[in-house]
């Protein structure tokens, strides 16, 4: 098995394990038939502008799976995944432009929000993995076990605030972003997210990770994707100490 599938596998261990979307220009019959290869269920199909179509697979055998990232980290198509209902082991802020205009440009605020997001979480000694997606980023955190989804939303509800914060104490417009927050109890079952290694399916650019010294090419951003879950995936011990002293503060008023 092609060893960056092996380390989506891993990264992305409690994700859904049958249920995928495929983010591509491809149709047709053929096309399809590929799609549902072993059994696998197309649940519904989405096409958008510029021939963007989305396809949700359900009833995805393990073979079929690893045959879909195959395709993925060859850059062939988008493999979207989907939280877990009840637990997870990863959560994502998806940081974006929040103008109803001009939404693909690339404002200040979402690289200024990026550095807040990361400076408030690591004062409780966590990391993120920051990816680039088109207009914005993807902020995950990994940890050693699942979490119950309510538990990671507070969590993150807090983070995202102190961001916002952040961003107005330092007369920014802090409305020029928006952060979605995964994974959502109340939307779970619909909101998925592309894998790592994927090409932005406008954009036909690379995922690349965004680190302090600046964006990471192709192969170093896959070097650094694996070094960041070897060493730097958070233990359940330390995300609860995280979560309660962010409480605490809140009760005190700080």
């Amino acid at each position: 098995m092609d060893t960056r599938v092996e380390l989506l596998n891993e990264f992305y261990q409690t994700m859904c394990k049958d249920k995928v979307k495929i983010e591509n220009k491809n149709y047709g019959f053929e096309f399809i038939k590929k799609l549902t290869a072993d059994d696998a269920t197309l649940d519904y199909v989405q096409m958008e502008n510029n021939f963007i179509h989305k396809y949700r697979l359900l009833h995805v055998s393990e073979d079929h799976k690893q045959r879909l990232l195959q395709g993925h980290v060859n850059q062939a198509y988008n493999v979207c995944l989907y939280f877990d209902e009840t637990a997870n082991n990863t959560l994502c802020f998806n940081i974006d432009n929040n103008y109803k205009q001009n939404n693909n440009e690339l404002i200040p605020e979402i690289e200024l929000a990026v550095d807040y997001l990361q400076q408030h979480l690591g004062k409780h000694g966590i990391e993120t993995v920051n990816v680039k997606s088109g207009r914005g980023y993807h902020v995950w955190c990994r940890f050693a076990k699942p979490i119950a989804n309510q538990l990671l939303l507070d969590f993150m509800i807090r983070i995202s605030a102190k961001t916002l914060a952040s961003l107005h104490y330092s007369h920014h417009d802090y409305r020029s972003i928006k952060i979605n927050m995964s994974p959502n109890p109340r939307f779970v079952k619909i909101i998925s997210l592309r894998a790592f290694g994927s090409r932005h399916i406008k954009t036909g650019l690379f995922s690349h990770i965004r680190t302090k010294d600046g964006i990471l090419n192709e192969e170093d951003s896959w070097k650094y994707f694996c070094d960041y879950m070897k060493n730097k995936t958070v233990s359940e011990q330390q995300f609860l100490l995280a979560f309660n002293e962010m409480a605490k503060a809140i009760s005190l008023g700080n």
